[in-house]
Parts: structure tokens; C-alpha cells; sequence
């Protein structure tokens, strides 16, 4: 069984171990930050402190882009295009990852306490009952504060959190 969790499409960009990992993944990504790729990869700021490593990124981006647009996982995400909340069908990226884009609809649940694309985050993860992977700090540190009823796991233990065994808040282990 897949293990899924709910991610910023950046986050695979910077860490490419997330591509991968020892056990079958889907990594469910809000369109939003699919739509960022286009905007940080053309961006003047550095989204690494290190000129060779934000190349990299930017690199990486560049290929998630590519990834994207190309015809077949195109059709793929106007599919999920069409309404709120709908899913694109599964792109396989490689043997134990796959990709599932939603169509979030950022709302004002959240809106004090989270940016739009935290917001999407943490509703596509309440959705889908699978847990968020991250490695921003400040947003971690809102999400606890706050008492908002998603599991969270830093990008560090992104192996700890393929073998831990996650209850979701409906009580369903994953």
C-alpha cells in the first residue's frame, strides 16, 4: 500500500531523496504550488543561500515544469482543472513514486493564521486524511500553536515517517 502524503511541489525540487524513498509514495501536491514552480524558477531571488545549489534547484524545477507540461500529464492535470477539490489520475513518476494533483480551493478558514499555500496545504491534507511533509519551520510552529488537526513531519524524518504507522484524526491508521 501506498504510503501519501501531502507536499509543496518546491519541496520535491529541493529534495530529490523524496523520488527515492524504500516504499511506495503518492505524494498529493496542491496546484497552487505547482503554479509557484513557474513563478520562484524565473524569480531573482535565491530560493538556496548557495549559487550552486539554487541553480540546482531552479534546475529541478525547471524539469518538474517540464514534467507537467508535457502532453500526456497535461491532459492529466486539466482533468483536475475542471472543479474544485478534483483530483488528476495518478503520474507515475518511477517504480515508488507517484503524483496526484488537486485542484485546492484556498479559503478563509485559515486566513489569519496561514498563508494561501499553507492553507491549501492544510486542507488538502484534512481531505485526504494523510499527513503533510515539510521542512518549514514557521509553518510547523502555526500548525502546533494553533491546535490545526493535521499530522505533520518534517522532511528530516522523511524515513521515520514511511515507516511509522499514522492514525488519522477519524481514527483509520495509514
Amino acid at each position: 500500500m501506498n504510503r501519501r502524503f501531502v507536499i509543496e511541489a518546491v519541496m520535491i525540487a529541493i529534495y530529490g531523496q523524496l523520488l527515492h524513498p524504500k516504499h511506495p509514495v503518492e505524494y498529493r501536491i496542491p496546484y497552487s504550488t505547482v503554479m509557484e514552480l513557474y513563478e520562484m524558477r524565473v524569480s531573482s531571488e535565491p530560493i538556496m543561500p548557495e549559487a550552486n545549489d539554487d541553480y540546482y534547484v531552479k534546475s529541478m524545477m525547471g524539469e518538474m515544469i517540464q514534467f507537467f507540461e508535457d502532453p500526456f500529464n497535461k491532459k492529466k492535470l486539466e482533468r483536475a482543472l475542471i472543479a474544485p477539490w478534483r483530483e488528476s489520475p495518478p503520474m507515475p513518476i518511477n517504480d515508488h513514486v507517484t503524483f496526484v494533483v488537486v485542484n485546492t480551493i484556498e479559503n478563509a478558514q485559515y486566513g489569519e493564521l496561514l498563508d494561501p499555500v499553507e492553507t491549501d496545504v492544510v486542507l488538502l491534507s484534512l481531505r485526504s486524511q494523510c499527513p503533510i511533509l515539510t521542512d518549514q519551520i514557521d509553518f510547523q510552529e502555526k500548525v502546533i500553536q494553533n491546535s490545526v488537526p493535521v499530522q505533520l513531519f518534517d522532511i528530516e524524518d522523511f524515513e521515520f515517517a514511511l515507516e511509522h504507522k499514522v492514525t488519522t484524526p477519524d481514527g483509520h491508521s495509514q
